[in-house]
């Protein structure tokens, strides 16, 4: 135990010793262990874009075991998927790395300007597997967010009774935004504090661009002189929303490009303070060799070998 992981855990001080294990088995497990800073892989492409769009590039990501690989022998500090791939593969696997159970889940083949992701697993099924922590995905913005986050509060409340860790995925979007306004700084950070203040130990968000989508956020940004013209004041501002700091947020690695762009979107992370990444189709999309150099790479990124 480092006194970074021991600072991080004392800002949850209201959760039972469970909790906090589970919570510490991730910052404790990887190449990453005990610095305080986490990558994540997480594999709900093949649930929310298809099977073709997710694996093709690399068909040996149709197999669940892969991405068990991948995760263990690149060092992540977490594996995250629904409960198909989890289960797959679970008990191959028990005990090499922590797992999160993503426990709501929605697929492309329905568009819907109101998003909302269907309950596809719950806590006893996170238990059983093993799992360290459950992750959510909130659409903030959406008219559907009253069904969204009574049911994430809900499960909040049974997961950390039954002493997992709690992972939300809080991307904005809905009738009200924009496309722009999806990833744009004052919403990006509006979302971050939304999910801390559902009861979240981990937040995922995507990393917000320069674009002010609401008005009356606008003026406050500009009377303030809240700077975000650079992705590392941008990342800045979105930690201090959740909590001043005191909440992990980590960022989401988006659709697959290449290695030369991953790293300079890291190194902005990585200078505004994101405690890691969640990365999915930048990592699993590539030849197992290369994704784990790249991986390699954007974890000695978080510490400053990179």
């Amino acid at each position: 135990m480092t006194p970074r992981v021991r600072e991080i855990l004392s800002w949850y001080g209201s959760d039972n010793p469970g909790t906090l294990s589970n919570l510490a088995r991730m910052l404790n497990h990887g190449r990453l262990a005990g610095t305080g800073k986490m990558v994540i892989l997480p594999v709900d492409q093949g649930f929310e874009h298809g099977p073709a769009r997710s694996f093709a590039k690399n068909p040996a990501g149709y197999d669940p075991s892969y991405h068990f690989e991948l995760a263990i022998e690149s060092g992540c500090n977490a594996y995250a998927a629904p409960l198909g791939f989890v289960e797959a593969c679970a008990r191959d696997y028990a005990g090499e790395i922590p797992l999160i159970l993503k426990v709501n889940n929605s697929d492309s083949l329905f568009k819907n300007e109101a998003p909302i992701s269907a309950l596809s697993s719950g806590i006893d099924a996170a238990l059983r597997l093993g799992c360290a922590a459950i992750g959510f995905t909130i659409y903030p913005g959406s008219s559907n967010r009253k069904q969204m986050y009574e049911e994430i509060a809900s499960l909040t409340e049974d997961a950390k009774s039954a002493g997992l860790a709690v992972v939300i995925w809080s991307y904005p979007r809905g009738e009200n935004l924009s496309k722009d306004g999806e990833t744009a700084i004052d919403v990006v950070a509006y979302a971050a504090q939304i999910a801390a203040q559902l009861g979240a130990h981990i937040i995922k968000v995507k990393p917000p661009t320069s674009h002010i989508e609401q008005s009356d956020a606008k003026k406050v940004y500009e009377s303030e002189g809240i700077k975000v013209g650079k992705l590392s004041e941008r990342i800045a501002h979105v930690v201090q929303s959740a909590f001043g700091g005191r909440r992990i947020v980590i960022f989401s690695g988006g659709a697959a490009k290449g290695a030369d762009e991953v790293m300079e979107e890291v190194q902005g992370l990585a200078q505004g303070g994101s405690f890691g990444s969640i990365m999915g189709r930048n990592a699993f999309q590539r030849e197992k060799s290369e994704a784990i150099d790249l991986l390699t790479k954007v974890m000695d990124t978080y510490v400053g070998k990179h």
